[in-house]
Parts: C-alpha cells; sequence; structure tokens
C-alpha cells in the first residue's frame, strides 16, 4: 500500500513537472507568427522581389538609413525583410526584430484600451471626460479675433461637454498646442508631441492642458493632438492602473508581443533604430538629439498613450492581426468582434476629407478618393518617423512600414510600400 501511494505521488509530481514545462514552453511557441509562401496565400514572389528591390534602392541612394516590411495574409507573415543599418556608427545591419519608436501608432493601442474599458462596462463611450478627469469640466476655445491688438483670438465656453468618443476620433478641438493659443501653450510647455522626457506623470500634463482654450468646438472639427493621450490618462483613472501596465497586462503581454513597451529596458537597447532627418540634399542623416533617447535614458514616469510605445514589425503585426481576425488572436480574445466593427467604421462624415476617420484609424469609405490602391474597409495610421500601417479586412492583408525617419521631408517611401504591397496581390479575395 506504501509503495503504491509513493508511485502515485511520484506520477502526480511528473504530471504537474510536465505542465510547468508545457507553461513555460508556450511563450516561446508564440514568440514567431505563423508564416507562408506567397503564393500559398494569393501573392506573388517575383512580384514582392520588386518591393524589395525598391526599398533596398531608397537605402542604397541615402534616402533611408533602414527600414524592416512586414506583409501578412491570412494570418501568415508571407514577407518580412529588413534593409540597411540599425546604427551607422556601429555598422550594425539592420536585423528584423529591431526596435522602433513608433509614435502615433501608439494611438490605436490606447483606443483598444479604451474599447477593452467600454465592454466591462466601465465608460461609456458617450460619457463626457470629466466623469472622469473632472479638469475637463468647463472647457474653453480659442477663437481668433480680427483686432490688430491683443493675441489675435478671444477665449469662449465650448458649447458642449467633450465626450470620449470625441477624442477617440479626434474631434474634440484639441491640437498639439499649434493652435491660435499656441501662446499659452508655450507658456504651460505643453506644445508637441513628444512626451517621453517629461519629469511628471501624464495626468499631471493632463490637468494642465485642460485648463488652456482648445482650437474647435466639440464634434465640429477634425483636429490632431493631444486626444489619446488624454484618453491614455482616462484608462488610468477607470482601471486604476498606469497605462504602460494596462496595455502589458490586457494587450501585449496576451499577445504576445515581447518588444513593445513605453521605455526600452538596457538589455533591449542594442536593437533599438537609429533616427534620421532629411538633410538639404535630400540624402538621410543621423539625427544626435538627445531627446531620442528618452525612451531608453529617460525619466520613465510619463506614460503618453498618443505616442509613447516603441515595438517592432512582428510585434505590431500581432496586433494588427488581433485586429484583422475581429479582436481574436493565438486564442486570446481581446475585443469583441462588435468593438472592432464600431472602431473601424467611419464616426464623422465629411469631417476627415475624403476618408473617414473611426476610433482611432482613418478609414477607407470609397475606394478611389485619394488614389491609392485598396478596399472600402480597410483601416489603419502611422507615426512622425515615417512609420506606417493598414489592415485590410477585404483583402485579409496587413502591412507593416517601419523606419526611424523624422522629419521625413516628402519621402514617398510610404506610397510606394503601398502601391508594391497590393500590386503583388495576384488573388484578390474581394472581387
Amino acid at each position: 500500500m506504501r509503495c503504491q501511494l509513493r508511485n502515485s505521488t511520484m506520477l502526480l509530481k511528473r504530471t504537474i513537472l510536465w505542465i510547468l514545462l508545457l507553461a513555460l514552453a508556450l511563450p516561446s511557441f508564440a514568440e514567431k507568427l505563423p508564416t507562408a509562401r506567397p503564393e500559398m496565400v494569393g501573392l506573388s514572389s517575383s512580384r514582392l522581389e520588386r518591393l524589395t528591390e525598391v526599398m533596398q534602392t531608397y537605402v542604397d541612394q541615402g534616402k533611408l538609413g533602414g527600414a524592416v516590411t512586414l506583409v501578412a495574409r491570412n494570418g501568415k507573415v508571407a514577407y518580412l525583410q529588413a534593409f540597411g543599418k540599425l546604427d551607422p556608427t556601429t555598422g550594425a545591419a539592420m536585423p528584423a526584430d529591431a526596435i522602433f519608436r513608433i509614435a502615433s501608432q501608439t494611438k490605436a493601442v490606447t483606443s483598444v484600451a479604451v474599447m477593452i474599458l467600454f465592454e466591462e462596462g466601465k465608460l461609456l463611450l458617450g460619457d463626457p471626460v470629466s466623469k472622469y478627469i473632472p479638469e475637463f469640466k468647463n472647457t474653453t476655445v480659442a477663437v481668433p479675433a480680427a483686432a490688430k491688438k491683443g493675441p489675435g483670438y478671444k477665449v469662449v465656453p465650448a458649447k458642449r461637454p467633450i465626450a470620449i468618443r470625441d477624442l477617440l476620433t479626434h474631434s474634440a478641438g484639441i491640437s498639439y498646442g499649434d493652435g491660435p493659443a499656441k501662446d499659452l501653450y508655450k507658456a504651460a510647455g505643453i506644445q508637441g508631441w513628444f512626451l517621453a522626457d517629461r519629469a511628471e506623470p501624464v495626468g499631471d500634463t493632463v490637468k494642465k492642458l485642460a485648463k488652456l482654450p482648445f482650437d474647435a468646438q466639440p464634434g465640429e472639427k477634425w483636429v490632431y493632438g493631444y486626444n489619446t493621450d488624454i484618453l491614455g490618462y482616462l484608462v488610468e483613472v477607470v482601471s486604476g492602473m498606469s497605462l504602460a501596465d494596462f496595455i502589458r497586462t490586457r494587450i501585449t503581454e496576451p499577445l504576445a508581443m515581447t518588444d513593445t513597451c513605453f521605455f526600452l529596458p538596457e538589455e533591449k537597447a542594442g536593437r533599438l533604430a537609429a533616427v534620421y532627418g532629411v538633410g538639404k540634399d535630400g540624402q538621410a542623416e543621423l539625427v544626435a538629439d538627445a531627446r531620442e533617447f528618452a525612451c531608453v535614458k529617460g525619466p520613465r514616469v510619463c506614460y503618453a498613450g498618443g505616442a509613447g510605445l516603441l515595438s517592432t514589425a512582428e510585434d505590431y503585426a500581432r496586433f494588427l492581426l488581433m485586429l484583422q481576425s475581429g479582436g481574436e488572436w493565438g486564442g486570446v480574445h481581446i475585443l469583441s468582434p462588435k468593438s472592432v466593427e464600431l472602431m473601424t467604421v467611419d464616426h464623422l462624415g465629411g469631417l476627415y476629407g475624403s476618408q473617414g476617420f473611426g476610433l482611432g484609424f482613418w478609414v477607407t469609405k470609397e475606394l478611389g478618393r485619394n488614389g491609392d490602391p485598396g478596399s472600402v474597409g480597410a483601416f489603419g495610421w502611422g507615426g512622425a518617423y515615417h512609420t506606417t500601417y493598414w489592415v485590410d479586412p477585404a483583402e485579409k492583408l496587413v502591412a507593416v512600414f517601419m523606419t526611424q525617419l523624422m522629419p521625413a521631408g516628402g519621402s514617398d517611401a510610404q506610397g510606394k510600400f503601398k502601391a508594391l504591397v497590393y500590386q503583388s496581390i495576384i488573388e484578390s479575395y474581394s472581387r
């Protein structure tokens, strides 16, 4: 009897050990995205080679320092290519897992964080922002004035409260401090999208921002600005967590986005891509601005929901594949398909020109209005460092273009990337 008990105990221990080993192994299984030969997913290898040649030409001609491009279809990566140098000072080649400052591509992640709270019944999109951030209770608007004397504007009360949905659609009237009252923004030390080097939590900045006059009345105009930074702080207030912790526990860890974060660990700094600008001769020149290293050496206290994340092409593709498949990826449900649908339809009518705008993305309403290839229902955005991405649900397509070029100085690399991705399709799913 004692022998049987001992055998049973040993068997139980072995079973537990195997379970633990399997659990430890699961993240490693999730590290690599599934791949497929282009022809298996309706793409042409020879046509994708055109993309390779064009991107390499940008590097050879000195117009890009380096880049990583990714194309996935049917949930599988059919094309992943790195070009140029990771850092010209070391001569290191650009690896496929290079880490990039993704700037405004952060907005989509923060918008998903808001929708998670919406799905949990913790907020409604029509709620006034002041319900969660009282400083937004009585906002004002700076209206240009014709008077020659004075600041050139007058401050009037907002016609209605700013709603969460206004922030998601950038229709709250809030800019990056470059509107009529830019003198007040400058005096408050709140201008420009870059917040990573600030030594105060984002909530402190947002509360100061709420007291400044905005550029337009809520709901009347599309104005690009601090909207998603405010949403990031709202996530902190509603969840009781820092934005970094919320995104990590609810989005990046479940999706195995292991290289996506607000501030880069020192051990990963060697994979951070160098930042270039465009010189007078049109050549990419290395930028020697210490602020560009705030993501490694900065105060690490300001989690900016509008432009703070770093990521890789494959990590960001995981996030996009989740959206393309209706909120689920790898057996993990981040959002309901209906929430993704709500995020990726037009909410603004004609406020965003020839395209539509959803809850964090441009949305293609009519093919041909802006001369780009694509499909009705495609959605995407980009970042200040000349990065871009989009999802085309009709073609089951995800595309990511990562580089570090700011200012981009009229570079047409994004436009050619998009054209070359679409010309590689030899089997359309939308016709």
